[in-house]
């Protein structure tokens, strides 16, 4: 009884110490995998904890686990509306990305290390996948806002990718085993098999739980149960018949997330805890199995691997996939290269052949761990560094401060939204009652008008001043829309300076603009749409941030419809040419 009283001790004393460490992490920008990872180590075998422990089938079962519950989560949060956007994208780097990857970092590995190419391919599938847990917690943390098409791209990309990475560790592992016939046919079998069962049940199950979750009434905190359980019953049923459970759990997720569920956002609420303490008890788990000298060992070589992945092979992959798309610029192809982040995917790939009996299995396991720490911390740490350099950054646009849905039946709702009144905005000074008279905001009500922590009693002459917080009652979503009352100068004038001071409407022509601008649009456009143009360029789907350059004149698409189509584009013209002024001498 003591003994385990004493592990319980342990654990919870690691999670705690995870926990108030993600603050300082927060602050130096490092990525929180990498401080769960480093508890755990401290409290390992060479740490200051001492605790032994080299359970690699424990490990790799905790380690599954956590990963479907974060797929799940991951699932969860995304909107269909990305698959509109980025789904084709999406499947190319999920399979060549890959195999692409493979290929450049396989014959790499097998002649810097001068190892078999047997071995050099098996590390490099090790690491061909993006990892979800670390691309979907690092994306929302950067700071940074990002046009739709590179978040969706980089979301369904790492959601989607394990099958194809668990396909090609699995084929380079039978290569190992002298007893099974490994051939291209049986190889192609389980490819197709990880990836049509996980779609089908998937589907299924999502639509199952959705349907669930609308019939079935239970206690709040029951609905998230009901989906974790489902997801990982989901998760096991899937891998039990060959298919591949991470896909399955994420289709799921997306499934369950997109339907419209009184429960959703007590739903969110608690798996957004359960994702968190499966990344925290996997990460503290691979942070005690690793040993830092071994890593020290080997970290020259995995900087050298790691450098040809993030510079060279990553970038290939990338390149040869998104090039069939032109929507892609080459900067947005480059930070999509970027974010090709390692994590938790490939250290639980790397315990494959330790428990499959290939030869250096441990020499593999301990630079594909260095490789991972490496990529989290160059990759992850300058996300939003790199996302300014390469200028894919959009200004941040005006949004609630906080949002709730209420249901009121079934199928009707409201939204509940709040506002911080900013300095210098339409807001500050006015009445709250002012900012409703305008005709798209008619059916909205003030709710509470909050003022240093206390609620105002509104009279007659209540004005609102900078820092006061503002709830409104909209009977639908029209928060972005209201937030830009609430939106200070400097916002404003961020917002002006990149998309231009003219907004346009995408139907109209290029002559009429051209005329009323007095801009040079160029031979051949005066009877075409600024819309016509734009799907020309970027397909059926542009999003905010597109730009076209037209003779030094930039249309920029500024703001979509509910639908997804164009709804504002901004113009901004060229700087005037400097006037040269020669003065004769006398």
């Amino acid at each position: 009884m003591e003994s385990m009283n004493l592990l319980f001790l342990i654990f919870a004393f690691l999670f705690f110490i995870s926990v108030i460490a993600t603050r300082l992490s927060a602050h130096l920008g490092m990525p929180l995998l990498l401080v769960f990872l480093g508890v755990g180590m401290l409290a390992g075998e060479q740490g200051i904890g001492g605790i032994q422990f080299n359970n690699f089938l424990v490990a790799n079962l905790i380690g599954q686990l956590a990963l479907a519950i974060i797929l799940l989560d991951g699932g969860l949060r995304t909107s269909i509306a990305s698959f509109r956007i980025s789904l084709k994208p999406a499947a190319v780097l999920a399979s060549w990305g890959v195999i692409g990857t493979v290929l450049a970092l396989g014959l790499f590995i097998t002649f810097f290390l001068k190892v078999s190419w047997q071995m050099g391919f098996l590390m490099a599938a090790i690491v061909g996948s993006t990892d979800a847990a670390a691309v979907f917690s690092l994306l929302r943390s950067s700071g940074v806002r990002l046009n739709s098409r590179v978040i969706s791209t980089l979301e369904l990309e790492s959601g989607a990718n394990d099958p194809t990475a668990i396909f090609l560790v699995t084929a380079m592992i039978t290569l190992f085993d002298t007893t099974q016939a490994a051939g291209v046919w049986s190889f192609l079998t389980i490819l197709f098999q990880q990836l049509g069962l996980g779609l089908l049940f998937g589907w299924l199950a999502g639509r199952g739980l959705a349907w669930l979750l609308h019939r079935i009434p239970l206690a709040e905190g029951l609905y998230a149960l009901l989906v974790a359980s489902g997801g990982m019953m989901l998760f096991a049923f899937t891998n039990l018949f060959g298919g591949s459970g991470f896909l399955a759990v994420y289709i799921a997720g997306i499934l369950i997330g997109n339907s419209r569920n009184p429960a959703n956002e007590h739903i969110f609420n608690v798996m957004d805890g359960f994702a968190w303490l499966a990344q925290a008890t996997m990460f503290l788990v691979l942070g005690l199995l690793v040993t830092p000298s071994r890593l020290l060992e080997k970290s020259f070589a995995a900087l050298i691997i790691a450098g040809f992945l993030i510079l060279i092979a990553r970038p290939f992959a990338v390149a040869t996939g998104l090039c069939w798309f032109p929507s892609y610029s080459r900067r947005e192809m480059a930070y999509i290269s970027w974010v090709g982040l390692r994590g938790a995917v490939p250290i639980t790939l790397a315990m494959m052949p330790l428990m499959a009996g290939v030869p250096e299995a441990r020499f593999i396991f301990d630079i594909i761990c260095a490789v991972v720490i490496l990529s989290l911390l160059i990759q992850g740490t300058t996300i939003g560094y790199m996302a300014r350099k390469l200028k894919v950054v959009l200004p941040p646009h005006p949004e609630p401060l906080d949002s709730k849905e209420i249901w009121l039946t079934d199928k009707l709702t409201m939204q509940l939204q709040s506002f911080k009144v900013a300095e210098h905005s339409k807001a500050e000074r006015s009445h709250p009652y002012a900012l409703t008279r305008l005709k798209p905001f008619a059916n909205a009500r003030l709710f509470a008008l909050l003022r240093d922590g206390a609620i105002m009693k509104v009279g007659m002459n209540t004005q609102m001043k900078k820092g006061d917080i503002a709830w409104y009652v909209f009977p639908e979503d029209r928060g972005n829309e209201f937030a830009e009352q609430f939106a200070g100068h400097q916002q404003s004038a961020d917002e002006q300076a990149f998309y231009g001071e003219i907004e346009v409407k995408p139907y109209v022509r290029m002559g009429e603009l051209a005329a009323a601008q007095g801009i040079n649009i160029g031979e051949g456009n005066d009877g075409r749409t600024l819309g016509e143009l734009f799907r020309e360029r970027f397909g059926d789907v542009p999003v905010a941030g597109d730009r076209l350059d037209l003779n030094g004149c930039e249309i920029t698409v500024k703001e979509l419809d509910e639908r997804g189509y164009m709804k504002w584009l901004a113009v901004k013209r060229p700087p005037p040419k400097p006037t040269i002024t020669i003065v004769a001498a006398e």
